[in-house]
């Protein structure tokens, strides 16, 4: 399983001036890109943006709740980078398909997997799924006589 680190900074409260933005709407859209653009520059991936309680002194003996805009980033971590090869993230390596054994005693039916006993962990020590060559019957056999 990933280890993430993970990085919380505050959200900017007011655009920078920009040539191609003239808005305060666009302006501010263009802050909170070039922010999230540096992260990600970092290896930083967004995950979310929050809006969470502060409480501050007000005052000599009064406290005040104010609330903050947090961005919410995080990447893998160094221990987790190391195991993944060739930098590669660890989510993004697929998984190995497994091998199914070919079955040689059925003529024409070749890379038609064997079906192995497995203990069922609700029925104790029962098989799920027995081989056909142990004699054993399939789930959908039923015997009505």
């Amino acid at each position: 399983m990933p280890h993430y680190e993970y990085k919380v900074i505050p959200a900017p409260q007011r655009g920078e001036k920009s040539r191609d933005a003239k808005t305060p709407e666009a302006r501010f859209a263009r802050t909170i890109e070039t922010v999230m653009n540096d992260m990600a520059a970092e290896g930083w991936e967004f995950q979310r943006a929050e809006l969470l309680p502060n409480e501050e002194r007000s005052g000599l003996t009064g406290t005040a709740t104010t609330w903050r805009n947090l961005l919410v980033f995080r990447r893998l971590s160094a221990a987790a980078e190391a195991v993944a090869p060739m930098g590669v993230p660890q989510r993004y390596i697929p998984d190995p398909e497994p091998e199914l054994p070919e079955r040689p005693d059925q003529a024409g039916q070749a890379g038609r997997p064997t079906l192995r006993a497995v203990p069922d962990p609700e029925a104790g020590d029962a098989p799920a799924v027995a081989s056909p060559a142990d004699g054993a019957r399939g789930s959908d056999d039923t015997d009505r006589g």
